[in-house]
């Protein structure tokens, strides 16, 4: 026998609106013109700019549409008004006053010009080649990476070139041909490896005692030059550590990667846009929001109109019917994702103002010393907003200070005690690090152990692994790298 149980379950479910403004939030100001042109689009009840009259003289105020037949009615009440009504937020709070209408547009710049590869085609034009050699060198170029490199084995492009464009040769010819492609500018490109390719570089440089000793040390002792034995090398090379220096000077001013400085790689230059705007005046902070984040956006008149027009009409027919849901389910959209972006306005500068009181004492002397330790959870409870929400507004999003613009989420950091038990950022931490190993001895660089003693000299305990971690996160080699003769 069957029984029956009534249970009762409690779930969290999102509505469409909030995917919509969640999605919203977490978008940077360029990416949020580009949505909002798209919903320009794609919405033609919703337009951009001010509208003609502030709103509607009450012409559809609580109007009700009259019955089709018995069995089909239009059972929602469309409010013009409701659509076009002011937001409960307060204008002030996501007014901008620091930009205006006539400001400078800030957009993405092209770089123009021909690719890296075609660039090497065009001087491989220049020689005198029969076809076979040809074939093989464009080959090579089409080979040659973002870096200038050929990373792969002869034998492998020999096989290639017998699949692909049914060319059979040898290794010997790969090698004749790939000296060739080795003339080409700039120096040091479609070389095998690192070492190869500064060599390709030194031979092109004006003969010298320090370039021939900086050559002799690439091809005779590169792995210890690359460790950074300098001992070994005055003794190998029985040369002065003057003329050693003079050698690694040589070798310093070599391009490690020569197809990098090829501005024709790059074919889009990223441009950041500040979300927010930090200044200080009479000695306080003042946030602002970047205008471009707070279009003007209204429902279209014409669709109102259109309602006017079937509310005057006598005979109202079944196609009339099908035209005023539309145009109804369109207003919905229109001022569902008006309200979206007053909220978001709303959420971004209220979460931007938390970290900027937060971090107060930074933005006012732009000392990272000064910042505080900050996780999502801090600004989060004190918004009273979830955690995700904060993630979502520092994730991606910029904000021009006094010193330059930051990353957000470059605000945030963990704790940890001091020897007086207080609280400090990891940032903090870093930052002493970093200041501690620049100014070292670079003939005797502090090895992690020693780091890791003099921070606790400066009251913050933490291990050597600790600080080989932050080294590391902060980018710097071990001592035995950073060591100058």
């Amino acid at each position: 026998m069957l029984k029956q149980q009534l249970n009762f379950k409690l779930s969290q479910k999102l509505s469409p609106q909030q995917i919509q403004l969640m999605k919203l939030i977490q978008l940077p100001t360029q990416a949020f013109e580009q949505r909002i042109s798209q919903e320009l689009e794609e919405n033609p009840a919703l337009e951009g700019g001010k509208d003609e009259k502030d709103s509607l003289d009450d012409e559809f105020s609580n109007e009700e549409f009259d019955d089709f037949n018995d069995s089909e009615t239009i059972e929602t009440e469309i409010n013009v008004d409701d659509y076009l009504s002011d937001d409960e937020i307060p204008s002030y709070k996501l007014a901008s006053n620091n930009y205006s209408s006539d400001d400078e547009e800030k957009q993405t710049p092209y770089a123009s010009g021909t690719s890296f590869n075609q660039h090497l085609l065009q001087q491989l034009n220049t020689y005198r080649l029969n076809d076979e050699e040809k074939e093989i060198a464009q080959f090579l170029v089409g080979s040659v990476d973002e870096s200038g490199y050929i990373r792969r084995d002869l034998q492998d492009i020999v096989d290639d070139l017998a699949f692909t464009q049914n060319v059979y040769t040898s290794e010997e010819k790969i090698e004749e041909v790939l000296a060739i492609v080795q003339e080409l500018d700039p120096a040091g490109v479609a070389a095998r490896n690192l070492q190869e390719c500064l060599l390709l570089q030194l031979d092109r440089k004006t003969e010298s005692p320090s370039v021939e000793l900086a050559t002799e040390i690439i091809k005779e002792a590169f792995d210890h030059f690359t460790k950074k034995h300098y001992k070994k090398l005055l003794s190998k090379f029985d040369i002065s550590e003057d003329e050693l220096r003079e050698a690694i000077s040589e070798i310093e001013g070599l391009n490690p990667k020569p197809g990098g400085t090829y501005s024709g790689n790059t074919r889009i230059v990223e441009h950041v846009v500040p979300d927010f705007a930090i200044k200080i005046v009479d000695g306080e902070l003042e946030l602002t929001l970047n205008g471009r984040n707070a279009p003007e956006l209204h429902v279209s008149r014409e669709y109102t109109n259109m309602l006017k027009g079937y509310k005057d009409a006598k005979d109202k027919s079944k196609s009339q019917k099908d035209a005023v849901l539309f145009i109804k389910q369109k207003l919905d959209a229109a001022k569902w994702f008006i309200d979206a972006i007053k909220q978001r306005q709303q959420t971004l500068f209220v979460t931007m103002n938390a970290i900027m009181h937060h971090q107060q004492e930074y933005f006012l002397t732009g000392d990272e010393r000064k910042l505080k330790p900050m996780i999502l959870k801090d600004i989060a409870d004190k918004i009273d907003m979830d955690v995700s929400t904060v993630a979502r507004v520092a994730n991606s999003k910029y904000v021009d200070t006094p010193y330059g613009t930051k990353l957000i989420k470059d605000f945030f950091s963990e704790s940890m005690k001091n020897d007086q038990g207080e609280d400090v950022s990891t940032k903090e931490i870093k930052k002493i690090l970093e200041i501690t190993i620049a100014e070292e001895d670079k003939k005797k660089p502090l090895t992690d152990d020693k780091l890791a003693k003099i921070l606790k000299e400066k009251g913050y305990p933490i291990a050597r692994r600790t600080v080989a971690k932050y080294r590391e996160q902060l980018d710097l080699p071990v001592a035995r790298l950073r060591k100058e003769i």
